[in-house]
């Protein structure tokens, strides 16, 4: 290389190094809230049984295991390593970093090279020659390369790779909502298919105890002391319990086919879905993450500060447009009509640039552009901080929630026994004469509504918990959380 070409690159890198003034408005993580607790102090109320909400680090990496079901912790293993939306929102993760190394590599020098063979004609005549033997025709060989280097004086460049980064940690904490998502989801088929399965189980109690009425009424009327309308009051309402079934059944396969969904099988594939609300267990405490943390936790409040500073960073690189932009650069061409002539210094020839761009008029296109990125970051800090509004609500709701849930099944279960209780004093009642088959079927009724209650508030209260595990953010396994 030429000492003269030499001396111009080492002028151009030196250059660069002088070159450190970034445009725009640097970005500055929100503050944590300064909330204490997620509910006023008035509406705290701890419940005399059930999970009991405790304040502190959050819940565990693989907080489903806190419903101690083998079986339930392998289908959520399952859909994480099989779901095809996981996959798709890990390969799109894996492109958005790619995008963060192609934005660096275009703050460095930018060196190419090129090769190439012509077989001209020189058009002599063009040029007053008359050389009476017609016009030269040659063979042209040549070799060379280029480098050239964007000084970016006002750090566009540097904060476009800011925004690649910013936009890739965006696609990060999606991806981690993501698994956080499905994971819930998984739970909460699982324990929706135990909670159908229980009422079935319910509804065939109720049909053997419509069984025992048709029995009894039959007897008594065999026996001379009933009557054909107290069969047939019996049967309706065999009858009627028993039409309660197919949509049960129903609700039931629908729940198994988008568990098998969420697992990345079909639904012939999935296998045994024998969940039982009776086999799952209710952990004695649930984890809550302090509001502080938090924000700095869960998946999607994290993705609306990452795109508050994405959006921090264009208003960069738009304002880095309104000014002069600086472009060095060198060729070095050998080129001879001969082959063994190409790497002669005899036939080499470079060149060293340096160029300025500087935006004069654009019809005001530039200033508008600053102004729609200032504009679009106080979107985002206002979408930052609705999020963050809308997490804590949803936290205080589940408090709340599993607090009323716990005295719920509490109630739930007096009015079972209450009401059964009744159901067998009004099936005696009947037997000895003294109440009519009515008095049976309404008892039976209350007893009916009371099971059916107790199971759908079992049912809310282990919901409720998966949907607090979730809620304060709890562990995911997918991809590694280290920095994008």
């Amino acid at each position: 290389m030429p000492s003269s070409l030499r001396a111009a690159l080492a002028a151009m890198l030196a250059t660069s190094v002088l070159a450190g003034c970034t445009v725009g408005p640097n970005f500055r993580r929100p503050a944590p809230p300064g909330d204490a607790a997620y509910l006023a102090p008035g509406e705290t109320r701890r419940p005399a049984s059930g999970p009991l909400a405790v304040t502190g680090e959050g819940p565990a990496l693989r907080w489903w295991t806190a419903f101690g079901s083998p079986e339930l912790d392998a289908l959520v293993d399952q859909a994480i390593a099989r779901n095809a939306s996981l996959e798709a929102s890990n390969a799109t993760l894996a492109a958005a970093r790619q995008q963060i190394a192609a934005a660096r590599g275009r703050q460095l020098p930018q060196v190419d090279a090129d090769a190439r063979v012509d077989h001209e004609q020189v058009n002599l005549a063009a040029y007053g020659f008359n050389t009476g033997t017609g016009n030269p025709e040659f063979n042209l060989y040549s070799i060379g390369g280029g480098v050239s280097f964007d000084l970016d004086l006002f750090g566009g460049n540097r904060r476009r790779v800011e925004q690649s980064v910013a936009q890739a940690e965006t696609q990060l904490r999606q991806t981690q909502a993501a698994h956080l998502t499905v994971a819930g989801q998984v739970v909460n088929q699982v324990l929706l298919i135990a909670a159908i399965r229980a009422q079935i189980a319910t509804a065939d109690a109720i049909l053997a105890e419509d069984q025992r009425n048709v029995d009894l009424t039959q007897k008594r009327r065999q026996g001379g002391e009933g009557t054909l309308v107290e069969v047939l009051n019996a049967q309706s309402q065999y009858q009627d319990d028993r039409g309660d079934l197919p949509q049960l059944d129903q609700q039931l396969a629908e729940a198994r086919h988008l568990l098998a969904t969420l697992v990345g099988v079909s639904p012939a594939s999935l296998g045994a879905t024998d969940f039982d609300l009776a086999r799952l267990s209710l952990p004695a405490q649930v984890p809550v993450t302090l509001p502080s943390a938090l924000v700095h936790k869960r998946p999607d409040i994290l993705q609306a500060e990452a795109r508050l500073h994405d959006a921090t960073a264009a208003v960069g690189v738009a304002t880095a447009q309104l000014y002069p932009d600086i472009t060095l650069g060198a060729t070095v061409t050998q080129g001879s009509p001969n082959l063994g002539d190409l790497l002669n210094g005899a036939f080499r020839g470079f060149d060293v640039f340096g160029g300025v761009t500087a935006p004069l008029f654009h019809g005001g296109t530039l200033k508008a552009e600053q102004r729609a990125a200032i504009d679009q970051a106080r979107a985002a800090d206002a979408a930052y901080r609705q999020t963050v509004l809308d997490a804590f609500r949803q936290v205080a709701d589940l408090l709340q929630a599993i607090n009323s849930d716990a005295r719920s099944v509490a109630n739930q279960q007096q009015a079972v026994d209450v009401a059964q209780r009744s159901l067998g004093l009004s099936r005696r009642s009947f037997q000895v004469g003294n109440s009519g088959i009515l008095q049976v079927l309404e008892s039976e009724r209350l007893y009916q509504r009371a099971s059916s209650n107790l199971v759908d508030a079992q049912a809310r209260q282990y919901l409720n918990v998966a949907r607090l595990y979730v809620a304060t953010a709890g562990g995911w396994t997918g991809p590694a959380t280290d920095g994008a």
